[in-house]
């Protein structure tokens, strides 16, 4: 499983990105993307998925 960004609740902050463990989130467009490839959600680095945890807008960075 992966997370996803909802792209119309992204407000662009950037949080997200610089504290992604697995560099899964870039910038695509004018919005952040997860690359689900790439996301573990965090298993073995934290106890909760730093995306979710650090998005100032509730509900924007989901299980995909």
């Amino acid at each position: 499983m992966a997370y996803k960004i909802i792209v119309s609740q992204c407000t662009v902050c950037s949080m997200c990105e610089f504290e992604c463990p697995n560099a899964a989130i870039s910038m695509k467009g004018d919005t952040y993307v997860i690359d689900p490839k790439k996301c573990t959600e965090c298993e073995g680095a934290y106890d909760a998925p730093k995306c979710d945890e650090v998005c100032p807008v509730p509900g924007t960075c989901v299980p995909a």
